[in-house]
């Protein structure tokens, strides 16, 4: 690998100190180093942090620097432009990313010698159905997709289907939409099971549901999960996030189609990891 595209956290504590570290690591290993425009503006007076100016289309990977967050960013960015992409850890937990800061040097040189494999993550799109012309648009997740009360006062009204076929009404806080990749993020808070990115599925986990019969579900990756407000219970639009990110407010009467998109995300592994460990450990950390 010659060339890479960097997106990194906004509000880091000695942001210009760890992007000195990062480029040097990746150009002592023969890498070409692009960044986001925010980062080329931030940097372009520290003549010894050398940052190529261009868009992802130069490059061969793009590299995420931070948590989750950052990750679920630079993924969109990744997918958008058909490229790998390899996390840097400098979150609290990072289920996503896969080498922690203090491997950096170590995963520079395993990009450079083209040491690693590509593991695919299927991804979910959700399409907006509504009577309001220019409502239409579809969004493309990689963790979830979640419909929640947001500032709405009480809890909410969501029906929901499989594949036509009724799954029930949700009075909760909201509902989670999640892939394998997802399941470890929101939806492990709100109850939801740990899934291996290799078993494919659909999950849609209930946000703090008002009945105990509401549990999680799972569904196969090709089935089409509708999700529509009940308009009984929930006379006012519900947020709409994809990835953590606010998309839409979810009227009465709009039907929100998740299903799987049609392409995956592409994900480096500079070393063989062991899901199970990797969860083990991440899951003690999150508990200390």
């Amino acid at each position: 690998m010659k060339s890479i595209y960097v997106v990194m956290h906004h509000r880091k504590d000695d942001l210009e100190g760890l992007a000195y570290q990062l480029v040097r690591a990746l150009t002592e290993a023969g890498i070409t180093v692009f960044a986001e425009p925010w980062l080329l503006r931030r940097l372009e007076r520290r003549k010894d942090i050398p940052l190529a100016q261009g868009d992802p289309n130069y490059c061969e990977a793009v590299l995420s620097v931070g948590g989750d967050g950052t990750f679920l960013r630079a993924n969109a960015i990744a997918v958008g432009y058909g490229l790998p992409i390899l996390g840097i850890n400098l979150g609290t937990v990072g289920f996503l990313a896969e080498v922690e800061w203090e491997q950096l040097v170590e995963a520079c040189r395993s990009l450079a010698m083209e040491e690693y494999n590509i593991r695919r993550r299927m991804m979910l799109a959700a399409m907006l159905e509504s009577y309001t012309p220019g409502r239409q648009k579809t969004w493309y997740a990689l963790n979830d997709v979640v419909l929640s009360r947001g500032g709405y006062s009480r809890l909410i009204g969501v029906h929901a289907a499989v594949n036509g076929q009724d799954v029930g009404r949700f009075i909760a806080d909201g509902l989670i939409v999640a892939t394998p990749t997802g399941s470890t993020g929101y939806s492990l808070s709100a109850g939801g099971p740990i899934v291996h990115p290799d078993v494919e599925c659909i999950l849609l986990t209930p946000i703090c549901a008002h009945s105990l019969q509401h549990r999680p579900v799972v569904a196969a990756p090709d089935h089409q999960v509708e999700l529509m407000l009940d308009e009984t219970y929930t006379t006012r639009g519900v947020q709409c996030s994809v990835d953590g990110q606010e998309v839409v407010i979810l009227q009465p009467g709009e039907r929100l189609l998740v299903t799987r998109a049609p392409f995956d995300a592409l994900l480096i592994e500079t070393q063989p990891q062991s899901f199970f460990t990797t969860i083990r450990l991440k899951l003690a950390e999150w508990s200390r």
